[in-house]
């Protein structure tokens, strides 16, 4: 009865010896006999993926014009735009001094009267030589870039009567 007891708890712990790592699987993208195809199988019908939902709605909600967007929007154009578009978003970014084509300037009429839904489709997908930030930016600092791009219009197209009254007191006195 001992030696049966020993043979059989011998055999139990020698099946425990299974590395888990090492276990027959298929790679994504290899063919699999057993779905008819590859074994990436597709998502069942009206599966929805679980950031997609909040990622929508940053998309279709425009956050409201902050100081602190505007910084944002700041950082993230300097750091995403402005080496095509330029630090003044005028379209002479270094790539222009490396030989590509130079983009279009934010101050184009085209693009001052343009929706802001189109310059964040835009940054979004990409458009022409410009390739998609979509998935490098989320969407919330894709509506800030939105912001500064539109200040940075505004700063090169305003004049002294878009300045609120105190402050273009201070500007007309100076010499």
């Amino acid at each position: 009865m001992k030696g049966a007891w020993l043979l059989a708890s011998a055999l139990l712990l020698a099946g425990c010896d299974q590395n888990m790592d090492a276990q027959p699987r298929y790679s994504e993208y290899s063919r699999a006999p057993l779905f008819r195809g590859s074994a990436l199988r597709k998502p069942p019908a009206g599966a929805v993926d679980r950031d997609a939902l909040a990622e929508q709605a940053a998309v279709r909600t425009k956050p409201p014009l902050t100081a602190a967007l505007l910084e944002r929007g700041r950082q993230r154009f300097d750091i995403f735009c402005s080496p095509c578009h330029g630090a003044n978003g005028d379209g002479n970014g270094i790539i222009v001094e490396r030989g590509m084509p130079r983009p279009t300037s934010y101050h184009a009429e085209r693009l001052r009267n343009a929706e802001d839904q189109h310059l964040f489709d835009v940054v979004s997908n990409g458009y022409g030589a410009m390739y998609s930030y979509g998935a490098r930016v989320p969407p919330r600092d894709r509506w800030a870039i939105v912001a500064y791009i539109r200040a940075l219009q505004f700063s090169r197209h305003a004049s002294i009567d878009d300045v609120p009254a105190g402050p273009r007191g201070k500007l007309v006195e100076q010499p």
